[in-house]
């Protein structure tokens, strides 16, 4: 899998001549266009610092690589498991279908899986060896741990506490935990905006006693370790501010990668036409047996993309075209040299609502007030929240 150990070396600036990261006066830290960006063209490529699948995810048996998240189930395998339909057939499997992972390795300690040699190893270069335990041993502390964030936090997820406890073990496994640690420190992590007057919605006083309960189980799997300035009551909100205003969604699915092969296939107007009734079917009977999770999901921490500052009128949009963690940033517009890079922290539904529901959600969930050239176009408009986000939800906006 000569791709993907050319694809698990470490992302940096160097890599591409398109951006480069600038302190700017009002927002801090930027991503600048280099030289003019087309429309659809690629800007950059990342591997994550770090990333981990979601708990409830991984639960309900979303099978997915343990280190890079490429699904390890095949289209029609998850098409029958998601829809409930064991003969389900997917038409024009051979031709579309993405290849199956024929080299799946597993853990032989743990049994977790993954889809190359190169995962594996890498995995266990960077964080496994420290938290690798017998999946049946319901007193290890990460089997706890797992179990206190489910009753804790329900689907959707945004994030999971396994993201701290890989980045702890990269520091307790690296050469250079100082030189590990400042990587993550350099991930913008503040807990309150004072100007706004507001709070991260996480770190709210609502939430102490159960961040307290995952910080105590952590520190206690991490007592030997110089991990004290993390597991304090401090440094651990501190943690969960980063990954929660750093984190990126990742999402990677055979089945939707089908689809997508299916929908691009030359076919006549009649066989079309089956075609997309099929699909439309298809996406029904997912929705009515799974609902709206059709995804191996997880979230990473990327060192250049979390340069991209906000705009509810972005230039540029994430994807995972390698069906695994490796992110793609693409231009959504023509972007001059010269010009900011910017991404949507909103999906599309929600930069529909109105300018207040807007800012309402980002100054809750990112702690700024938005200032693109939608809202200030939109400054006028009155104070009031659209009428199906009242309580400014991302869970309910959609």
């Amino acid at each position: 899998a000569y791709w993907m150990a050319e694809a698990l070396k470490e992302s940096t600036l160097e890599d591409t001549e398109n951006v480069e990261i600038v302190n700017l006066p009002s927002k801090g830290r930027a991503m600048i266009a280099k030289r003019h960006i087309k429309k659809g063209e690629l800007i950059l490529s990342e591997i994550p610092l770090v990333s981990a699948q979601h708990d409830w995810n991984r639960f309900y048996k979303y099978r997915a690589c343990h280190h890079c998240m490429r699904p390890l189930e095949s289209a029609q395998e998850m098409a029958r498991r998601l829809t409930g339909i064991p003969q389900l057939e997917l038409p024009h499997y051979q031709t579309c279908a993405p290849s199956n992972v024929q080299s799946i390795v597993h853990c032989p300690k743990c049994g977790v899986e993954y889809c190359c040699k190169e995962c594996y190893d890498k995995s266990q270069e960077s964080y496994h060896l420290t938290l690798c335990h017998r999946r049946d041993d319901l007193q290890h502390p990460l089997y706890r741990l797992e179990e206190a964030w489910r009753c804790m936090f329900y689907p959707p997820e945004t994030a999971t506490v396994f993201l701290l406890a890989r980045m702890m073990a990269m520091v307790v496994q690296c050469s250079d935990p100082e030189g590990m640690i400042q990587k993550f420190n350099s991930f913008h992590q503040r807990l309150h905006n004072a100007e706004l007057n507001a709070a991260l919605r996480l770190l709210q006083p609502n939430f102490t006693a159960q961040l307290n309960q995952l910080r105590m189980i952590l520190k206690e799997y991490f007592t030997s370790h110089d991990l004290d300035n993390w597991l304090n009551e401090d440094g651990f909100k501190r943690l969960f501010a980063l990954i929660g205003t750093n984190g990126q969604g990742i999402g990677t699915s055979n089945l939707a990668q089908y689809v997508t092969n299916l929908e691009k296939l030359s076919l006549s107007d009649n066989e079309r036409e089956k075609m997309d009734v099929f699909i439309e079917q298809l996406y029904i009977d997912l929705e009515k047996e799974s609902g709206e999770f059709l995804n191996c999901e997880g979230s990473g921490l990327y060192q250049l993309q979390s340069s991209c500052n906000h705009s509810c009128e972005p230039n540029a949009e994430i994807h995972f075209r390698d069906n695994s963690f490796i992110l793609s940033l693409v231009a959504l517009t023509d972007i001059g040299a010269g010009d900011e890079v910017c991404t949507s922290y909103l999906d599309e539904c929600v930069r529909q609502r109105s300018r207040h529901s807007r800012q309402k959600i980002l100054q809750e969930y990112y702690l700024f007030k938005c200032q693109c050239p939608k809202c200030r176009a939109q400054a006028g408009d009155p104070d009031l929240t659209s009428e199906d986000s009242e309580d400014g939800s991302l869970d309910e906006l959609c």
